[in-house]
């Protein structure tokens, strides 16, 4: 069964974090949500949320996928984090999936994962792409190898399908998004 990290912390937009999870979930995909300190976590819009673990107890695990949600002030900390940093470029170097949405893609430019790829982001975190992409897109899910991008709160089920689909099959995916009207 594929393994997903999904670090999260203080201003994650909350639409992006639980709804990868949720759908990742229906897939029966183990997803371990870690905030930096293992606490609960205030999102942008108040709502808190419970962490499952510690981010620097579970960032030397075996992960199929990482992926990162938006809301700021939380991708500018993911951005930050040496774990943070320290998987996103393992799981690049073992061809395994590494995943971002809203300002979160920023933090993979700064890892020097999006040089010369195709990506998205919400329009806030455009000009940090632009410095290393080779193309930026306004397309609601972006794939360039094992590098996949999305634009934002309004994008989150798309995109969590699209992860879906990587992790299983797109049968998988079709069921889910048939079961949620999607």
């Amino acid at each position: 069964m594929p393994q997903v990290l999904v670090p999260f912390t203080q201003g994650v937009e909350e639409i992006e974090l639980i709804a990868v999870v949720d759908i990742l979930r229906r897939a029966n995909i183990t997803v371990t949500m870690a905030s930096l300190d293992g606490q609960a976590v205030v999102g942008r819009s108040g709502i808190t949320i419970h962490a499952g673990a510690k981010l620097g107890k579970v960032a030397n695990q075996a992960w199929d996928m990482l992926v990162l949600p938006g809301g700021l002030p939380n991708a500018d900390l993911l951005k930050e984090n040496p774990d943070v940093k320290k998987v996103a470029q393992a799981l690049a170097k073992q061809d395994k999936y590494v995943a971002a949405i809203c300002a979160a893609p920023a933090a993979l430019a700064h890892f020097g994962l999006l040089d010369d790829k195709q990506a998205t982001s919400h329009p806030c975190a455009q000009q940090a792409l632009e410095q290393h992409v080779h193309t930026y897109q306004e397309q609601a899910v972006v794939e360039d190898s094992t590098i996949i991008t999305s634009r934002g709160a309004g994008t989150a089920i798309a995109f969590a399908l699209h992860l879906v689909v990587r992790l299983t099959d797109q049968q998988t995916a079709d069921s889910i998004k048939s079961a949620i009207l999607a």
